[in-house]
């Protein structure tokens, strides 16, 4: 019988494990913390922490990896039909917090409860204030965030986190000006983490961990768009479906 690999745990530098040499699964380290700075670095390497409450903080970087490539990405009918209606309006980076906490009211792959704790909300937002968290919002014609989602990004890659919906479709509006946005700005994919059969439908696909960490390790070498998406909000008016 043989024994399971053992897990390393992190220590106060912020050094990762491989993530090629990752359970298959994708868990590869525990421990440390959630400090911006090694948050950062993780999704640099392919890595995400994720974990529930009341556990150690896990890290991980799965196999397969669901991409979403921007060119990929399939609008179908109903969904052009709302987009066109523009019923919504969409902004960038005026309410991170506020899409944070909506969506963890959205419980992930299944789970009961919520991973989006207070501690990743904070760690979050601080990396928003440095310009590299952001977030997705659309609002009704009140003026009230009905959907949303946020995500890190660096280099060209965004590393989608979570969305949600108070009204129907309202994420995937989000998602589809996202894609728009990625294509303008030569972003090279959307992660989107483990796979999900949601995602897929709207053009997600698996890849194979060594190939996404290949192809991330070139996103790297861009600047991306730093800062605020905030001054780049007049980008959406021009966009048509």
């Amino acid at each position: 019988m043989h024994n399971a690999p053992a897990i390393p745990r992190l220590g106060f530098d912020y050094i990762f494990p491989n993530p090629r040499y990752a359970m298959k699964e994708g868990l590869l380290a525990y421990g440390g913390d959630l400090n911006p700075d090694r948050v950062l670095m993780a999704y640099r390497q392919g890595i995400f922490p994720w974990y529930n409450e009341g556990d150690p903080i896990l890290w991980w970087s799965p196999d397969p990896r669901l991409l979403l490539y921007p060119n990929d990405f399939k609008i179908h009918r109903s969904l052009r039909k709302k987009l066109r209606q523009k019923r919504f309006t969409v902004k960038l980076d005026r309410n991170f917090e506020t899409v944070m906490r909506h969506c963890a009211h959205v419980p992930r792959h299944g789970q009961e409860g919520s991973w989006i704790l207070p501690e990743v909300i904070e760690c979050y937002c601080a990396l928003h204030s440095r310009g590299f968290a952001h977030s997705v919002e659309i609002y009704d014609e009140m003026d009230e965030l009905v959907g949303g989602l946020y995500g890190i990004s660096t280099g060209s890659a965004f590393f989608g986190e979570s969305m949600f919906s108070l009204e129907t479709d309202a994420s995937k509006i989000a998602l589809a000006y996202l894609v728009e946005l990625a294509k303008r700005w030569n972003f090279a994919f959307i992660d989107c983490q483990i796979p999900s059969e949601h995602l897929i439908r709207l053009g997600a696909v698996r890849v194979e961990r060594d190939r996404f960490l290949d192809e991330l390790s070139q996103t790297q070498q861009d600047l991306g768009i730093p800062g605020s998406w905030q001054a780049h909000e007049p980008i959406l008016q021009e966009i048509r479906w």
